[in-house]
């Protein structure tokens, strides 16, 4: 008997301001691809401002939505080894300049709270750098613990920093 995949939806951001950024976005694609499912929509991409520190580069940020057979655990073992491979470097929790971020915006619309894994991601309504995209792809999805829309959070939203859709 052939054991059947229950598909996840999961919504992902990617991005970063080091290197040759829409070429590292591409990669990141390419071995989500390879290693998590199928891409089913991208956001266009958008440039961005750092949030939460000073960088001399702007981010370049994209949402995708991917369909997997993986476990919410799993997708973030996938995603840090991704972002590791594209020469992503923790050096402590604070914010800083990066060549590849991956983070997990919703899986399903399950509310996850581990150690190690939160979702929805609970900076998200705050960041428009986040929504702006995300909106993009997916304006009408309910954010589960919030219960209001992308578009609704997105309306609601204080951050001012500037997001240029490219």
């Amino acid at each position: 008997m052939k054991k059947t995949v229950i598909m996840n939806n999961t919504y992902l951001l990617l991005g970063g301001n080091l290197g040759e950024r829409f070429t590292l976005i591409e990669k990141a694609k390419n071995l989500l691809r390879e290693k998590l499912g199928s891409i089913i929509k991208a956001s266009s991409f958008y440039e961005t401002e750092p949030w939460g520190f000073e960088a001399d580069k702007n981010f370049l940020n994209q949402v995708i939505l991917v369909e997997t057979g993986h476990s919410a655990e799993k997708v973030l073992d996938i995603c840090l080894s991704i972002e590791t491979e594209l020469g992503r470097e923790r050096k402590s929790d604070s914010y800083s300049s990066r060549t590849m971020d991956i983070d997990i915006l919703f899986f399903n619309d399950e509310v996850i709270k581990s150690k190690d894994l939160t979702v929805p991601h609970p900076k998200l309504h705050q960041r428009r750098f986040t929504l702006e995209p995300l909106a993009e792809i997916a304006s009408g999805y309910f954010h589960p613990a919030l219960k209001k829309t992308i578009l609704e959070l997105l309306q609601q939203c204080k951050d001012d920093s500037e997001v240029k859709k490219l």
